[in-house]
């Protein structure tokens, strides 16, 4: 029976799961998509080639819990003779502690479980994800790689908040999301340019979750989000940057804290603003007005975001874009990057729309590029040299 590693990725409406060989070479990958509302589960080889694709029922895929067990179910159907030694998993929020991947233990549960108002949206389903774990694989060495780590080496300027230093202390401070995807961006860039990962890289990735990261030598020096998943840019569902006195207000209006924090996570951003959809596609294909204006406040906050991250890092070489949205939405990437030229971006209107690696125009002083992301890739490596 051949030895190997499962990664699960929650997200606040997916599934992510894949496996990989105990050197972190990809056997398979999986996504659960949709959970609650038409869900549907796949599954892929390293080719490519359909493993099993299928409509879950409405109870199979009513939760991340339901959807996590059709997941393994699938993986044990498709791979009868592979023993999982080693599960790792994306853990949203790690708090002031864990900057590294680490093996997990009943404290370790405790200490990330304490963590879940920090992330509501998130960690309660990563948390089930890794209990869920360690019940069908209770021989196996359960690994939690943290969407805060990359972003801990930040200055305090980038991390504090303009509130007395014992809230700072106490742990009120901008932590930074998707380290894993900027983890994957800067590493293969490492890869691929040396020289250009040297520099200075602002990464957009842009999916249902959204924040843009601002790199120097392939570190992070400055995110969107801060201390929290709603902060930075709208999204799918999530406001994205509030002024505070709009809260303070509907709560004197008699708003209730969970009502507040329901508005939020699950009815804002482009769902709340278009009145249409959360999802980028639909709105792109809608004529209704209120589409085109939640697009257009997307992309101006997004604009800002960049201009704000090159005024940090004194400069930009290169512009990344990533994620669902970003990977796949080349009239997203044309107007983010329209009017641009100020700052040297400019794209070739032809090699984004067929989504080349690098849409940069011709003479472009900052390079713009299209990497796909791989969380994945990333845990299975942590867990490869921890387990």
């Amino acid at each position: 029976m051949s030895q190997a590693i499962l990664t699960l990725n929650a997200g606040s409406s997916s599934l992510k799961f894949a496996l990989f060989d105990r050197t972190a070479r990809e056997l398979a990958v999986g996504l659960v998509d949709h959970i609650g509302t038409g869900t549907t589960l796949r599954l892929t080889d390293m080719t490519g080639a359909r493993l099993m694709e299928r409509a879950l029922s409405p109870s199979e895929g009513e939760s991340h819990a339901s959807a996590l067990l059709c997941a393994l179910d699938a993986i044990r159907t498709c791979f009868p003779q592979t023993s999982i030694t080693a599960v790792g998993h994306r853990v949203v929020h790690g708090g002031t502690r864990c900057a590294e991947p680490l093996r997990l233990d009943a404290a370790a549960l405790d200490y990330l479980e304490s963590l879940v108002p920090f992330a509501p949206l998130h960690q309660p389903h990563n948390l089930s994800g890794i209990r869920a774990a360690m019940e069908d694989f209770p021989d196996a060495v359960q690994i939690a790689c943290f969407d805060t780590a990359f972003h801990r080496g930040h200055p305090f300027v980038q991390d504090a908040f303009g509130l007395p230093r014992s809230y700072y202390d106490a742990g009120i401070r901008r932590y930074g999301f998707h380290g894993l995807s900027y983890s994957y961006i800067a590493g293969h860039l490492a890869e691929s340019e040396p020289a250009l990962a040297e520099g200075r890289v602002i990464v957009a990735h842009l999916g249902n979750g959204a924040s843009i990261c601002g790199l120097k030598g392939g570190r992070s020096v400055a995110s969107s989000m801060g201390f929290s998943t709603i902060d930075g840019l709208p999204m799918g569902t999530r406001s994205g940057q509030i002024d505070p006195g709009v809260l303070l207000y509907l709560l004197d209006q008699g708003m209730s804290a969970p009502d507040l924090s329901d508005l939020l996570y699950r009815h804002s951003g482009l769902k709340g603003m278009s009145g249409v959809s959360h999802d980028m596609r639909t709105l792109l294909a809608s004529d209704v007005p209120e589409a085109a204006e939640a697009i257009a406040y997307y992309i101006a906050r997004i604009k800002r975001e960049i201009g704000g991250l090159a005024a940090t890092l004194g400069g930009v070489d290169a512009l990344v874009f990533t994620g669902g949205i970003g990977e796949n939405a080349a009239p997203i990437r044309e107007r983010v990057c329209q009017d641009m030229a100020w700052i040297g971006i400019a794209v070739d209107a032809d090699r984004n729309a067929a989504a080349k690696r690098d849409i940069s125009a011709l003479g472009a002083k900052v390079r713009t590029l299209v990497i796909p992301t791989n969380e994945e890739i990333v845990i299975a490596r942590a867990c490869a040299a921890l387990a």
